[in-house]
């Protein structure tokens, strides 16, 4: 008895110790790492370059702290020091405020001999990295301070509009001014009342009594002489009558739609720059937590008190003293929310600071749920259709040719969507920002967990409604056939539709108007200027050609009544075959629509170039499809050589221009100076993958007998290694517009002012 207890005790004693020794060697490291990755997760990514390079210094410290140890081993055998005095950071920095020029200069320090190299390349090293910051946060800050004037002086232009307006719709007087002193008086203290420049009552700044000696209590008249509207929110049904009618009269009408349109935009314009001064007090925060950081790692390798010495230094940078920044934060959000919200505090603080999306425990089960829930339906199918031997009966091809390209369509949309939650994930662990580049609202953006929760519950209702069809199928007795079988994939479909279009705020509303607004400029492509997102779901698009088909094929089949006699006799339809030919080619004439857009505003030859590779597919797509319906020897040799040519220019382009690899003087063999992705192979592959795709097509026109699988079953698999490759496309697409974007540091969307100015000859005035 005494001998079990104290087997139990002595066990308790090293879990003790045990948990002693975790607590202590694991939790450290943790902490370590907390500031790492916080910095890493703050960084805005356009802008991480100009960064603290905090890793850098991180492993200089390493190697001052790996010298020490072997020092302390072999202190007893030799040791000698000697003084070697270095002034560190003697930055000069100039203020605005009339401060001159100034050389800060630091105690000297005494290095270590073995030491002291490393040690001075350090203090080189962090004086670079403070002067890096301070150059770029200083020249934020002048844009963000000019933007401010600018931004001040729209808004002046507002309140005159909303006065001019208030007060002919409350006369009844004319567009020509304002007739009576009364609306006068009454208008210029409205004027004065509601009007709160961005930088009113800013003494310390130089910038502000220019702008007050210049539209202070001016009349609403004189400020909107000479103003245009710039209205880049268009309706569709605008930007098409500017096609028909003379776009450039943007003269003021003074009517409440234009006031309301002019609202919207410059709201849009308060809440980017707000943002932008977010992330600068964010980027003057974070850089100087860094220098604290590395300071503090410091004083504990070479056991020396050089923080406090140094962070004076950093304290007195223009980044640590700079206010200016605070100080236009104060002023854009009073005069947001006294001139957009009507004084409403909280609105107004809702709208600039739009909350952050919150991860959430019903995704991670619900995704979970219809996974499992797919997996059970595909083994139910599998297993129906095995066991009633279904593809060797003569009902087998029936469904081969008829029922399964229906449900093709699902299938495609179902790989699509998961291809684009692979690219999701990996553009937010490699931190590149597609949610700027896409043009979404912060906040909106759908992250990989949800998008991929969206494609499992669209293929489990997919599956679902096929197993059903199956089963109604296969437990028919006579040949009388129900509608009520061959109606379960148009209720589908119809389903799917209904969501994408419904109003209502339910499955990501924003999402799905974003995706409707995207889809629509495609449709429409030479009335609006082409936007990343636009030709990119252009390009998604064309990947779906056999879906745009299969869609032709509900038409024939429930339109023509095919679906009643049970009959396959669509190719006999001439409405049918002249739809065949169209719809296949429409994905492809939506981009080189938008490279003739693209080509007509940006002069641009590459545009003409990349629309003569969407012109040489639609003539491989034509000369294919006639293949198709006619057969012979010539057709098949045009059809080669066609497709031959546009395999060649698409490849070509994918690699070189969308992805930018193949460079010969790159530091990376053939491919690019820079990349996210640390593993070079990965590149090599997807170029290797890209070509093997491309020439998967070269099947649609070779038709090579695979006597295990049927031919429409061939040609869906062919159609999702497509749709493959373009969600490749899609990743390397993108990094390599960030690249370009990160290279230019734009981090914010820009938009456009509602008011423009020009003198009297008619010449924009320069703001």
């Amino acid at each position: 008895m005494y001998f079990f207890t104290y087997i139990l005790l002595q066990r308790k004693y090293y879990f003790l110790l045990l948990c002693e020794v975790f607590h202590t060697s694991k939790f450290p490291k943790e902490e370590k790492m907390t500031f790492k990755k916080d910095f890493k997760q703050q960084m805005v990514p356009e802008w991480e370059r100009e960064y603290m390079d905090y890793e850098g210094l991180k492993r200089i410290l390493k190697e001052i702290k790996s010298k020490n140890q072997v020092k302390d081993n072999n202190r007893h055998l030799q040791q000698h020091r000697f003084s070697l005095e270095r002034a560190f950071s003697g930055l000069n920095f100039q203020r605005d405020d009339g401060i001159e020029e100034q050389v800060i200069d630091v105690k000297k320090l005494e290095l270590d001999e073995e030491r002291g190299e490393d040690e001075a390349r350090f203090f080189e090293k962090l004086d670079e990295e403070l002067n890096k910051v301070n150059a770029f946060y200083k020249d934020q800050e002048e844009a963000t301070k000019h933007e401010a004037t600018l931004l001040s002086k729209q808004v002046e232009t507002l309140v005159a509009l909303r006065v001019k307006v208030k007060s002919l719709d409350s006369t009844g007087l004319q567009q020509n001014g304002l007739s009576s002193e009364d609306n006068m008086d009454q208008t210029q203290q409205q004027q004065e009342s509601e009007v709160d420049p961005v930088q009113q009552n800013n003494e310390s700044t130089h910038y502000e009594e220019e702008t007050n000696s210049n539209y202070k209590r001016r009349d609403p008249m004189e400020i909107l002489e000479n103003v245009k509207i710039d209205n880049a929110l268009q309706s569709p049904m605008s930007a098409i009558k500017n096609v028909f009618t003379d776009s450039n009269d943007n003269e003021l009408s003074f009517n409440k739609e234009e006031l309301k349109k002019v609202e919207k935009q410059l709201r849009l314009v308060f809440v980017e720059f707000y943002q932008k001064l977010l992330h600068l007090k964010d980027y003057s925060f974070m850089n100087l937590s860094a220098f604290s950081k590395i300071m503090k790692k410091y004083e504990k390798c070479v056991s020396r008190g050089a923080s406090a010495a140094y962070m004076r230094v950093v304290d007195n940078s223009y980044l640590g003293t700079s206010d200016e920044v605070n100080f236009l934060l104060e002023k854009v959000e009073s005069t947001f929310i006294r001139n957009f919200t009507h004084s409403n505090h909280k609105k107004g603080r809702k709208l600039l600071r739009p909350k952050m999306k919150r991860e959430r425990h019903s995704i991670t089960f619900f995704t979970g749920f219809f996974c499992g829930c797919l997996v059970a339906l595909l083994v139910a199918t599998i297993l129906r259709i095995v066991s009633q031997h279904l593809m060797n009966k003569k009902v087998g091809t029936f469904y081969m040719e008829n029922i399964f390209p229906l449900y093709s369509l699902f299938g495609y949309i179902t790989l699509h969507m998961l291809m684009y939650a692979a690219n999701t994930y990996f553009w937010r662990r490699y931190r590149i920002n597609y949610p700027f580049l896409f043009g979404i609202r912060p906040g909106t953006e759908l992250n990989h967990r949800e998008v991929f929760l969206l494609t499992t519950g669209h293929a489990v209702v997919a599956v679902l409604c096929f197993l059903i069809n199956l089963e109604l199928e296969m437990n028919q007795k006579d040949k009388s056939y129900k509608t009520a079988t061959e109606l379960v994939p148009l209720s589908l479909i119809v389903l799917v539709i209904l969501i994408t279009f419904c109003p209502f705020n339910i499955i990501h509303r924003s999402s799905r108007f974003f995706f409707i607004r995207s889809l629509f400029h495609c449709i429409c492509a030479p009335f609006f200027p082409v936007t990343l997102s636009d030709f990119f779901l252009a390009d998604q698009l064309t990947s779906q050609f056999q879906a745009f088909r299969s869609f032709v094929l509900y038409i024939c089949y429930y339109g023509l009544g095919e679906h009643s006699r049970r009959q396959k006799k669509c190719r006999s339809h001439g409405i049918y075959n002249v739809q065949y030919f169209m719809v296949g080619i429409i994905p492809y004439w939506f981009r080189l629509a938008q490279c003739m857009r693209q080509l007509y505003d940006e002069r641009n030859i590459d545009h003409a170039i990349n629309g003569s590779k969407y012109l040489s597919t639609i003539v491989a797509m034509v000369i294919r499809t006639t293949f198709e319906t006619k057969k012979g020897m010539t057709w098949k040799l045009l059809a080669l050589l066609t497709s031959a040519v546009a395999i060649l220019l698409n490849t070509y382009w994918d690699i070189v221009k969308d992805w930018s690899l193949l460079q010969r003087h790159s530091k990376n063999p053939y491919l690019r100076d820079k990349l996210i992705v640390s593993h070079k192979s990965v590149y090599y592959i997807a170029m290797v993958v890209n070509v093997v795709l491309r020439l998967s097509w070269m099947q649609l026109v070779l038709e090579l007998d695979w006597r295990p699988l049927h031919k429409v079953a061939i040609n869906t698999f062919i159609s999702c290694l497509e749709i493959i490759r373009r969600g490749i496309w899609n990743f390397f697409r993108l990094e390599n517009e960030h690249l370009n974007n990160v290279g230019n540091y734009r981090a914010f969307k820009s938009v456009p002012h509602p008011f423009s100015f020009y003198d009297d000859d008619g010449n924009d005035k320069d703001d």
